[in-house]
């Protein structure tokens, strides 16, 4: 009995827990990408890259943005 009932929920617990993580992802991947392209200073083609990277290497690109560029941006520019 305990059996079934774990082989019934575990699959349903892991479909939302990578669903949820993928809809997160996905999100956070889409408010990098329009932060990049509202906010980041169009000086030379930094702008361009950042948003190449992002599109291109989804999460990770999105990742290594808001953990290294952003906060120099933000530091440099105010926004």
């Amino acid at each position: 009995m305990f059996d079934e009932f774990v082989f019934m929920v575990i699959p349903f617990i892991m479909f939302f827990l990578f669903f949820g993580i993928g809809i997160l992802g996905t999100l956070f991947w889409l408010w990098m990408l329009i932060d990049c392209a509202m906010k980041e200073p169009s000086d030379g083609n930094d702008k361009l890259i950042w948003i190449i990277v992002i599109i291109f290497t989804h999460l990770l690109g999105a990742l290594v943005y808001f953990f290294v560029r952003r906060p120099k941006r933000i530091q440099e520019y105010g926004r």
